[in-house]
């Protein structure tokens, strides 16, 4: 079995070496992340497997610290009559006392880079060009190994890309990849695999492997997203209460609870699909309050800030109802909304359901969730997908959901799938049942998902 390549990240302290490593290996507990100075201080290891084989082993080193002295000190290591090569000089200062005192954290570094077929230099792009990151360049490729800079960060406005471009220029490294551990470009990872099979040429086959690998797991991801998505609609498109007249309150707010639920259910499956921990959206910018969504479903104004239309008439002068339907022999009208409309004298609007339903209202009726409410659910579970999909695993702030742009969601019709939901209580968990197995709820799930 070909033995995995082996790769040390390396670079000044506090430049995002290991906030790397969590997004490359989508680990978010790997290593400490912290804005503090040397928090790494030992080398920590993670391994890239395909398939049980290990292609890829990334070793984070500690920050380099002083390397503007171990420099001058390189210059002294030489004995008369002698002119040692980079490696030899590198394994001479290994062996010295200055190795385990003074250059502790450096030697670390340059032991872990002699044992690696290359190294990862990491950049933070928003930094000037310095003299002592030029000190530590010369520092690493006396090692002889191949070196990739990483120019980290530079999703951030304030970059310093071309200064560092030509800085490395004129340095020799003419190769580079451009990242941002925080949010990284969807073909980062690529990108920098494939820069390194430039560098290693027989590592080429594993690097592709990895490649390859990683587009299978990321649609998989997308795939399996999808479908945790289309399951909450239709688990929701499907939930019903029956009550009385006189119950239909109280069944409101219990299917009401349901549906946020149901919802937090989804979205604590979404952050685990993506490898993310449940306090990564513990704010209200997700809009999350305590790993709950702090605007309410059930709020006219939340529908209004993702651009779902609220009706006129009763949806529009009952906002406390709004969100959970009436079925009557097919027409809709949300119980509580209508109460609070004929409370407020609109009961015009009212008059075109006709005598049927209001002579309904003293009978047992059906609550079901209302279409906006459906919208509104996709509309934030598909913004929150695109939120995971360009978060890094290295980003500390809480996700940040962009306001939804499309309009296939908030306008027209609903997907045929979830009309036909309605007339199947038994595809919701919200009703109860415990055994969602059918083919044909399996089969609007899948054609919902791919929709989606």
């Amino acid at each position: 079995m070909t033995e995995a390549l082996k790769l040390a990240v390396v670079g000044h302290t506090n430049v995002g070496k290991t906030s790397l490593l969590r997004t490359l290996t989508r680990d978010v507990g790997f290593g400490e992340v912290s804005h503090r100075p040397s928090t790494t201080r030992h080398v920590e290891g993670a391994r890239l497997s395909v398939d049980g084989q290990a292609l890829l082993e990334l070793y984070d080193t500690p920050g380099m610290e002083d390397a503007i002295a171990l420099l001058d000190f390189f210059e002294h290591l030489d004995r008369p009559g002698e002119r040692l090569d980079g490696p030899a000089r590198v394994a001479r200062f290994l062996e010295g006392n200055e190795a385990r005192q003074r250059f502790e954290q450096e030697a670390k570094v340059l032991r872990q880079l002699l044992a690696s077929d290359a190294g990862l230099y990491v950049i933070d792009a928003r930094e000037p060009v310095l003299a002592k990151y030029r000190d530590e360049l010369e520092l690493l490729n006396s090692c002889g190994r191949p070196l990739l800079p990483v120019l980290n960060f530079v999703s951030a406005s304030e970059h310093r890309e071309s200064e560092w471009r030509e800085a490395l220029a004129r340095l020799g490294l003419h190769a580079l990849v451009r990242f941002d551990s925080v949010a990284p470009p969807e073909d980062g990872e690529r990108r920098l695999y494939e820069s390194l099979a430039l560098l290693l040429e027989h590592a080429r086959p594993a690097l592709q492997r990895l490649i390859d690998d990683q587009q299978l797991q990321r649609e998989l991801r997308r795939q399996g997203a999808r479908r945790l998505i289309a399951e909450l609609l239709i688990d929701c498109a499907a939930g019903r209460r029956s009550v009385a007249s006189e119950a239909a309150q109280a069944a409101v707010e219990d299917l009401r609870q349901a549906v946020r639920q149901r919802e937090q259910a989804c979205v604590q499956a979404l952050l685990k699909q993506y490898g993310f921990r449940r306090e990564d959206a513990s704010t209200a910018d997700l809009p999350l309050s305590d790993g709950r969504w702090g605007d309410d479903l059930f709020n006219p104004e939340t529908l209004k800030q993702l651009g779902v239309k609220v009706g006129g008439g009763i949806a529009a002068g009952a906002a406390a109802g709004a969100g959970v339907d009436l079925l009557v022999g097919g027409v809709t009208l949300g119980l509580a909304a209508l109460a609070g409309a004929i409370a407020g004298g609109a009961l015009q609007t009212a008059r075109g359901y006709g005598g049927r339903l209001l002579g309904k209202l003293k009978g047992q009726r059906e609550l079901s969730v209302d279409d906006n409410v459906l919208r509104l659910l996709a509309l934030r579970q598909r913004q929150l997908l695109l939120a995971l999909e360009r978060r890094g695993h290295a980003a500390m702030d809480s996700i940040q959901v962009d306001a939804a742009q499309e309009r296939s969601w908030r306008e027209g019709k609903l997907p045929a799938a979830l009309t036909r939901a309605r007339a199947y209580p038994q595809w919701s968990s919200l009703n109860g049942h415990r055994r969602l197995g059918q083919a044909e709820r399996q089969e609007q799930i899948d054609q919902l998902a791919g929709e989606l």
